[in-house]
């Protein structure tokens, strides 16, 4: 059975910690993070927790039923740094990009982790407010709630797959990381046309580009076709009316399509 968790206003502890440190959520989930950063996913337990942070671990329950969900807490944080300043501009094509980017920063900026979390659903204010945030951008766009929703799904999905696998890279040991990289130099560009003749005519722009995320191309693409849905539904007029367009309902773009 689940542990129940204090509720918010009692989690408080009535006397600090042995260092002095009253402890909070927001303190727990930043402590975890740095744990994460210097240990990786492995070396992030309750009881090593309470050893940082200068508490028996059980006191952790009192914030989080379990360490699962202090896994959701440490994702959550990370969204909420990505969206910390962020205001639209309402200019649907520019404000989709700097939530997009911003997230990837986020997550490969604590590389351990977005390994753990850009998997996960948690639920929590923070990723609430960025679906809010992207919904409301594509809808106010005037795209159809079908598309809405398809193009809401690819483009966190292909920000978060982005995140998790720049992340891997950058969580793996320097040698290793810098042996990968290498690669396309002492491997890649030394292969013969005669056998490879794709590969020797594009090595030397491969060991430009594959040492880079390709996150901001795979985004541009992503908006470029959001864009490209977007036109044909401004531009269509329902039957009868004068002025400008009005954004059009998917039945009535097939009812007006010609073809």
């Amino acid at each position: 059975m689940p542990k129940q968790v204090v509720p918010e206003e009692k989690r408080r502890r009535r006397r600090p910690t042995k260092s002095g440190t009253v402890l909070s959520e927001q303190l727990i989930v930043d402590t975890a993070l740095r744990m994460l950063r210097e240990h990786g996913s492995a070396g992030l337990t309750a009881r090593r927790l309470g050893l940082a942070l200068d508490a028996d671990p059980s006191t952790l329950y009192r914030y989080f039923r379990g360490m699962d969900e202090l896994t959701l807490a440490i994702g959550d944080a990370l969204v909420g740094q990505a969206l910390r300043g962020w205001e639209p501009t309402g200019e649907w094509r520019a404000d989709l990009r700097a939530i997009g980017l911003r997230i990837h920063a986020a997550y490969v900026a604590h590389p351990q982790a977005a390994q753990l979390t850009a998997s996960r659903v948690t639920g929590r204010a923070n990723e609430l407010a960025a679906d809010e945030a992207v919904l409301d951008v594509l809808r106010t766009a005037g795209l159809p709630l079908p598309d809405t929703v398809r193009i809401y799904h690819a483009f966190i999905d292909q920000t978060l797959a982005f995140a998790a696998l720049d992340a891997a890279s950058l969580a793996l040991p320097s040698e290793s990381l810098r042996a990968d990289e290498d690669m396309w130099l002492s491997t890649y560009a030394r292969l013969p046309r005669t056998t490879h003749p794709r590969i020797a005519e594009a090595a030397p722009l491969l060991a430009t580009h594959m040492v880079q995320s390709a996150y901001p191309t795979a985004l541009e693409m992503l908006l470029d076709s959001a864009a490209a849905q977007l036109s044909p539904v401004r531009q269509v007029r329902p039957k009868g009316a004068r002025g400008t367009a009005r954004p059009a309902t998917t039945a009535q773009q097939t009812t007006d399509d010609p073809t």
